[in-house]
């Protein structure tokens, strides 16, 4: 390992999680893991790159000194990121696998037992058949989890990073609000989020916000697409802002008009949920038991909204296609997996359906101490956005045009002045 000082994390950070790595390989009996999921990767080493699609991996020997294998063009990240001084770098001609194999050989590996991590998304199929064809001296065993072990609970240092995540998270979000108005697009408020998020120190996220108005509140993950906000509309925003690969979340909402019964009382529904979560989850309780509390709550309403996904899930270091961490703990029902000290989690007592046409949400990212939990964004105010339904000026030359009303088809038109018509001034 080579010991640097300009890393996200101190060094001895990266020592004590390549300490407990090693320690969980020989609970499995493991002489090396090969790690190819770029979160696990991210987490061990500090690497990071956009080009995660091509393979690459981490091995790591029980005793002896770890490895990178990654795409040639990518090795600068590891020179220039990590503490890993040994690559086996291959060209766009080359072989992945191959190179592994090679390696695997070369740092005497090749008649090992050696942990992989199968559901790794950047370990597809069929290089894990060429590599169980080619590796015939050794043994190769399934190691899904090994690495997330350790990212469950965050330590000290990783809540710092988060926290400024929560910075970018909390500005955009801010903006976001801002801009919502009737005769504002989507993509403008989007454009607000991104840009306020970015400024404040934030980096690129997982995903981007998803922003969206009316009735494309129904649709699942669905996010600005030039969509004009209609006066008495209500605007869906989820944002999460990123700092090193570490996210923090929060859903709001937005009504550009009056808050009627209904919405209000889904307002308040969701933040009860929240209440309960800050006072009551703390370590010892089972995701069970925060799912239970949650959903009974949400559930137990009068406006036709249901919680149609899980309550909530870890979260932390992120690239994309997700920016949870859903995969290692998810609040849902029937898992007993017991809350520790330093997880962290997005809460989402969100309610899909109000009066059956509508979204909305508020949430929340917790982290938990040694008694209780924290939240992220204590100083966030939670009610719901209002706005007077009034069109700005800059925007009544903008019209909605829909196909029948169907929002997923609704696009921008400008609205023809008498001096665009050619005959206007006869």
């Amino acid at each position: 390992m080579r010991e640097r000082d300009d890393m996200t994390f101190p060094f001895s950070e990266y020592q004590r999680r390549l300490g407990e790595l090693r320690q969980h390989m020989a609970e499995r009996l493991l002489d090396a893991v090969i790690i190819s999921d770029p979160e696990n990767l991210m987490y061990l080493t500090d690497y990071q790159t956009t080009g995660y699609s091509f393979f690459q991996c981490l091995v790591v020997p029980i005793n002896d000194e770890p490895f990178m294998i990654t795409r040639m063009m990518e090795e600068s990240n590891v020179h220039a990121r990590t503490w890993v001084e040994l690559t086996r770098p291959y060209s766009d001609n080359g072989d992945a696998i191959q190179m592994l194999i090679e390696s695997l050989r070369e740092f005497g590996l090749s008649d090992k037992v050696i942990g992989y991590e199968r559901n790794s998304y950047f370990f597809p199929a069929y290089h894990q058949d060429y590599i169980h064809t080619a590796f015939t001296g050794g043994r190769l065993m399934d190691c899904f989890g090994i690495v997330e072990q350790g990212r469950r609970c965050k330590s000290a240092v990783e809540l710092e990073v988060m926290k400024k995540a929560a910075v970018a998270t909390r500005a955009g979000m801010a903006a976001g609000l801002e801009a919502c108005q009737a005769g504002t697009s989507e993509n403008e408020i989007g454009a607000a989020v991104c840009q306020a998020m970015f400024s404040a120190g934030g980096e690129v996220p997982a995903v981007m916000p998803y922003i969206t108005s009316g009735p494309r509140t129904m649709i699942g993950h669905a996010t600005f697409e030039g969509r004009i906000v209609q006066p008495g509309e209500h605007v869906f925003l989820e944002v999460a802002g990123c700092y090193r690969r570490y996210h923090t979340a929060m859903m709001r909402t937005a009504i550009c008009g009056e808050l009627s019964d209904a919405m209000h009382k889904a307002q308040e529904t969701m933040k009860e949920a929240l209440r309960q979560v800050r006072l009551y989850m703390r370590p010892g309780m089972t995701v069970s038991d925060v799912d239970n509390l949650v959903r009974k709550i949400i559930t137990d309403n009068d406006v036709g909204a249901r919680l149609i996904t899980r309550s909530g899930y870890s979260i932390g270091i992120a690239f994309p296609p997700s920016w949870d961490e859903g995969y290692i703990i998810s609040l849902k029902q029937a898992d007993a997996s017991v809350l520790e000290p330093g997880m962290t989690f997005h809460i989402i007592p969100w309610m899909w359906g109000v009066e059956s046409d509508k979204t909305c949400g508020i949430s929340d990212t917790f982290y938990l101490t040694e008694n209780g939990c924290e939240s992220f964004f204590s100083d966030v105010p939670q009610d719901f956005t209002l706005k007077p339904e009034g069109v700005p000026s800059s925007r009544k030359e903008l019209e909605l045009v829909t196909d029948n009303n169907d929002p997923k088809k609704a696009s921008l038109k400008k609205t023809k002045k008498p001096s665009d018509n050619k005959e206007a001034s006869c």
